[in-house]
């Protein structure tokens, strides 16, 4: 599953395209490294595994580039003793890089063949603190909630309130905000009652779909 060749293009991808861009946190530098970006890709993409782009999934989805998996993932600062959501499984790559920097991930995917192909390819690389579910990620995961760190890889209108709701006192969110015409990532804390956010990358993503993200085509309403 996991050739020497693979090992290599990795290391590259980790040392050109995350580490040489200002990715320094070591942990998360670690996981881009461990995780095989090449088993979360269709087959006729795999030899583009490790470049660095976007490379679509099916469903009109993708897996995000490398080096804004690895800034997401270390905008939320985990330590290792968290409980995640992730908004929009997709591959299940980010969930995976989560995964191995948190105690606990919840991933929520719309397109029940993505979450289905997701999750068997989490189980079959062990990751068992990571747990696929099917639904309407605007919507949350009341049911586990609280979360002390959130993800959403898909851009929304504006960050959705359930998902406010949810984020844990002390909690950071980090989602693209904006439409097809331009989007930013955008980071949230959670401070007893308040929030505060900043706007920190710009950035292109697919677009949020359910009750509090874009109407299905084109991209405008709720």
């Amino acid at each position: 599953m996991d050739s020497p060749a693979d090992m290599a293009e990795r290391e590259r991808m980790v040392t050109d395209q995350i580490a040489w861009r200002g990715i320094r946190c070591p942990r998360v530098l670690a996981a881009m490294r461990s995780v095989p970006r090449h088993c979360f890709v269709p087959e006729e993409y795999r030899h583009l595994a490790y470049s660095d782009g976007p490379l679509p999934i099916g469903k009109g989805q993708t897996i995000s580039q490398p080096y804004i998996v690895a800034f997401m993932s270390e905008a939320l600062r985990l330590q290792g003793d968290e409980k995640v959501l992730e908004v929009g499984t997709g591959s299940g790559y980010q969930a995976a890089i989560l995964g191995k920097l948190a105690r606990e991930v919840h991933t929520i995917e719309r397109h029940a063949s993505l979450a289905e192909t997701a999750r068997q390819t989490l189980e079959k690389l062990g990751m068992t603190n990571v747990h696929v579910h099917i639904g309407d990620g605007s919507k949350g995961l009341p049911e586990e909630a609280p979360f002390q760190a959130i993800m959403v890889t898909a851009s929304a209108p504006s960050v959705p309130q359930p998902l406010l709701d949810q984020l844990d006192d002390g909690g950071r969110l980090i989602l693209p905000v904006g439409s097809r015409g331009g989007q930013v990532l955008e980071l949230w804390e959670r401070e007893g009652a308040r929030f505060k956010h900043k706007s920190i990358l710009a950035v292109a993503f697919v677009p949020l779909r359910g009750e509090y993200g874009w109407s299905n085509d084109p991209w405008e309403g709720f």
